[in-house]
């Protein structure tokens, strides 16, 4: 008996010694990714927080003395809501804008929505701000009036042809729910919102069970719940938005057929033969799909979407060509800027955006994180080059122009080559640009500056941070995490040095640092400031537990049997 004890304990402390040596999470590679370079040149990282911070304080002054003007009007047409709510100017001077044309009415949500989501994610509070409650005001923007019952681009029809893509072009419509749903994240008690969430939450579930399957449309009619055709591709990808609305609901409410509903979307997105990529839609659903994975034991394969969006659509029934950028234009790296790849025109609006997603995603799906780390790096490093202040007079088309808005607004577009036509620009490359001028042919050239398209701009101020190493970001992946469960900190470090580096790490109080790719503990029981090592050409995910806290992983092994995101013990909501 006493040498089968003790053969026993043998075996027990074999399986506990073999349980607790944890395999690091093996990072996949996407291809598009690994073309970029690890260190892009010219570097320079701004200071993206200081950035939002000045663009609001610009954005929403009525009596600017900024050259340009004001950029914001109160809109008193009480459409949909009985309240005044806002607008602010698209570009610069859009002579189709402001309280004296249109009668004050044609201002785009796209743009008031992700002004507000980027000031709050840098500490403003938009509810409390010089006397008027922003949040509040873009509730306007729920169209009842029309019965389709979900936030829109403008708050009536009455402007919709005046620019923009209200009710005719389906990510216009999709997406200001998404930045909504955000919104009502970070302010839940705002009276009014949960109304229009339940709402928007159920005319996504019935739209989706409507479509049964089939997003092939270029828009979806929400009042007469039919999916329509026009002149513009079809937007496979919207199903992208639909799942992670109704995913964010679920999320919420614990309603069981918001669940259902985000994943018959996220399925369709998931069957779509090739990229459908088509604006912004599909980075949402790849986190969605990513955290379904993590969450609900789903099996969605990341890699091919990331894939999606990063290589682009090559199809020539959906937006040909739209993806990441990867490459130089004359002296500058570019890569990971979003938009034309055919074209060689990139956006800045969707750039920023689409770090909303990407980088929380490394929380559920943590193999993405090497990649993810270095993509942001590029992105991050090349958004700076649509800034008037950030390029010399010959890369932009307006440099006569350039202090209009002190810096604080930036070009629509940074493209390789000049499309106008300026022959003096010809060979430049590459050039601050912007599709203002032809929108309308009374818009003045300044319209090139683009307030929709900075106006997100505080999701790079709460992502982004720099530390002591030149080129090593600490990104956050909590702060557009929304409706999530992780309280604790955690955050994301990509080294793209050959050797590696140490980097000071300041701590929150007294924690533990956990390596969720090693599962290792990086330093414990500090208190203040401390330093961690960053492999070479590889990534940490630190997360920041309170020291001595008991830590478990998930048992469940979502998304193609790979490991899922380590959890704390009974983390409470944050």
């Amino acid at each position: 008996m006493k040498y089968t004890t003790l053969f026993l304990s043998a075996i027990l402390a074999g399986l506990l010694s073999s349980c607790a040596q944890v395999k690091p999470v093996v990072q996949e590679n996407i291809a598009r990714i690994d073309a970029m370079p690890n260190f892009p040149t010219p570097y320079k990282m701004l200071d993206w927080k200081q950035k939002a911070k000045d663009f609001d304080a610009f954005a929403f002054d009525y009596d600017s003395d900024f050259p340009c003007g004001p950029v914001i009007w109160l809109d008193s047409a009480k459409r949909n809501i009985p309240q005044v709510t806002f607008g602010i100017y698209t570009a610069i001077h859009d002579v189709r804008q402001g309280p004296n044309h249109n009668d004050g009415e044609f201002h785009e949500s796209l743009n008031s929505m992700a002004a507000i989501l980027g000031a709050s994610l840098i500490g403003i509070d938009k509810s409390r701000q010089d006397g008027f409650n922003y949040v509040k005001m873009i509730q306007n923007y729920f169209n009842s009036d029309t019965g389709w019952n979900i936030m829109m681009n403008n708050t009536c029809p009455d402007v919709a042809l005046q620019g923009g893509g209200y009710g005719r072009d389906w990510w216009y419509d999709v997406l200001p729910n998404a930045l909504f749903y955000a919104i009502c994240d970070l302010y839940p008690d705002i009276d009014g919102a949960d109304r229009i969430q339940r709402s928007i939450a159920e005319q996504f579930y019935k739209a989706d069970s409507v479509l049964s399957g089939n997003y092939d449309y270029s828009f979806f009619d929400y009042g007469q719940m039919k999916g329509m055709v026009n002149n513009i591709p079809y937007q496979q990808d919207a199903a992208g938005g639909h799942g992670y609305v109704l995913y964010s609901a679920y999320q919420k409410y614990k309603d069981p057929r918001y669940l259902e509903g985000a994943k018959s979307a996220i399925d369709v997105l998931h069957a779509q033969k090739e990229s459908r990529f088509y604006e912004i839609l599909l980075p949402l659903g790849i986190y969605t799909a990513a955290r379904l994975n993590a969450e609900e034991g789903t099996q969605y394969d990341i890699t091919k979407m990331i894939d999606w969006a990063f290589d682009g659509c090559v199809s020539k029934k959906g937006r040909t060509g739209w993806g990441i950028i990867v490459g130089r234009w004359g002296d500058y790296d570019v890569s990971g800027l979003q938009g034309s790849i055919t074209s060689s025109y990139a956006f800045l609006m969707n750039s920023i955006k689409m770090a909303w997603p990407l980088v929380p995603l490394v929380k559920y799906q943590p193999q993405y994180a090497r990649a993810i780390g270095k993509w942001m790096l590029n992105n991050a490093n090349a958004c700076r080059l649509f800034f008037p202040d950030e390029l010399d007079d010959k890369h932009q088309w307006l440099p006569e122009l350039k202090d209009i808005t002190r810096g604080v607004v930036s070009y629509e577009g940074l493209i390789a080559e000049d499309n106008y036509g300026n022959k003096a620009l010809k060979g430049i490359s590459p050039m601050g640009i912007g599709d203002g001028p032809r929108w309308n042919p009374a818009n003045p050239p300044e319209t090139m500056f683009s307030l929709y398209s900075t106006s997100p701009v505080g999701i790079l101020g709460a992502i982004v941070d720099v530390t002591n190493v030149e080129g090593i970001l600490r990104l956050d992946c909590n702060c557009t995490d929304f409706y999530a469960n992780e309280e604790y900190p955690v955050y994301l470090y990509y080294n793209p040095y050959k050797e590696d580096k140490k980097v000071i790490y300041k701590s929150s109080g007294s924690v533990d640092l956990y390596d969720k790719l090693t599962h290792a503990y990086l330093q414990k029981n500090i208190n203040g400031v401390c330093e961690i090592s960053i492999p070479a050409d590889q990534a940490c995910l630190v997360i920041e537990i309170p020291a001595g806290k008991a830590y478990r992983r998930a048992t469940r092994s979502p998304g193609h049997g790979l490991p899922a995101a380590d959890n704390p013990v009974a983390a409470p909501r944050r």
